[in-house]
């Protein structure tokens, strides 16, 4: 099969994002993996070199090919002296969101197949006129993309998505509907057999204590979560579930399951960091073309020290090459 062709967005300048790039194409294997289209400023890339103690060679051309190999789209989104490292500026956030445009533009040509990008600062682009609740959603808007997404993490060979995201958690239990742990169910299942993985085993979390304890705790898991689980068996797919939230990762952790469904944000959040932070990935399931990033933030603490761990870059980048060659092959049969 063809390689795939990717494209890498340094993420805010400010932070550890043009490090972690710099080490990562430095890494064996990764050339060889993809087509690699650095999309952003020149002296951006030459500054994570820089900071890194590597060459990052851009190999600089106006506009994307079928050639082969690494190359460089230069574009002229921040003046060097604007940069400002550890510091969230407006500055910052406009070149992230310029950056990650070409690259889906790029993408929605069909240029290229998947999108890598550093750590964005929120702060930072929410200042440069995100208008968005995360950068997900800004892609969601960007593309025209209206069906569902949702951000996706993942831990090695361990996914996890979520039924609610960014709410309050007294407004959990009302936003959990038995289609929306359907929807959460098929897009883990959706993302992972683009994965690669033929028949993903999937575990539904409970809400409550003990899994409700027969409707003791709570009726969501008879009301709600088994009937989801039922329909979603119906289908065909390789759910089970609801099981209590205390142990279910343990499953996981142990490799019993690909995937687990949450519900609610930090019920997953706080499991999958604390068995890998340095390794995680967020990964934008959902979308019209494959889009992954280290889970990690910018961390502006160590910016600039190349002090940056790569370790979760490099599994963001693996994961995309996966998912981009089942697009790629999806694309061309179309």
């Amino acid at each position: 099969m063809t390689k795939p062709r990717i494209a890498i967005v340094p993420g805010d300048p400010s932070g550890i994002g043009p490090e972690l790039i710099a080490k990562l194409l430095n890494q064996e294997g990764v050339q060889d993996a993809a087509d690699i289209v650095l999309v952003g400023d020149s002296h951006l890339w030459q500054r994570g070199a820089e900071q890194a103690g590597l060459e990052v060679p851009l190999n600089t051309v106006a506009e994307v090919t079928d050639r082969p190999g690494p190359s460089h789209l230069n574009l002229d989104t921040i003046a060097p002296e604007d940069v400002q490292i550890a510091e969230v500026t407006v500055e910052g956030g406009t070149t992230s969101l310029r950056c990650l445009d070409k690259a889906m533009d790029l993408a929605m040509a069909g240029q290229v197949d998947g999108i890598l990008f550093g750590p964005f600062n929120k702060a930072a682009m929410t200042a440069a006129g995100l208008n968005a609740e995360d950068e997900h959603r800004y892609m969601a808007r960007y593309m025209g993309h209206t069906g569902y997404h949702s951000e996706l993490n993942v831990l090695e060979e361990l996914m996890t998505t979520r039924v609610t995201s960014h709410i309050g958690l007294k407004d959990v239990a009302a936003n959990i509907t038995e289609e929306g742990v359907m929807k959460a169910v098929n897009l883990a299942n959706d993302t992972l057999r683009k994965a690669g993985k033929a028949r993903p085993n999937i575990a539904v979390a409970a809400l409550n204590p003990h899994a409700g304890d027969n409707g003791k705790f709570g009726r969501e898991e008879i009301d709600i979560l088994e009937p989801a689980v039922r329909q979603a068996q119906e289908k065909q797919l390789n759910v089970t579930g609801p099981w209590p939230s205390d142990t279910v990762f343990l499953k996981a952790q142990r490799g019993e399951v690909d995937a687990v469904v949450t519900m609610y944000h930090d019920q997953g959040q706080i499991a999958i960091k604390l068995m890998g932070f340095e390794r995680g990935v967020t990964v934008a399931g959902g979308l019209p073309i494959p889009v992954a990033t280290p889970a990690h933030g910018t961390a502006f603490d160590i910016a600039g020290q190349n002090k940056a761990n790569p370790g979760a870059t490099r599994q963001a980048f693996d994961l995309l090459v996966r998912m981009a060659k089942t697009h790629r092959a999806e694309r061309r049969a179309d």
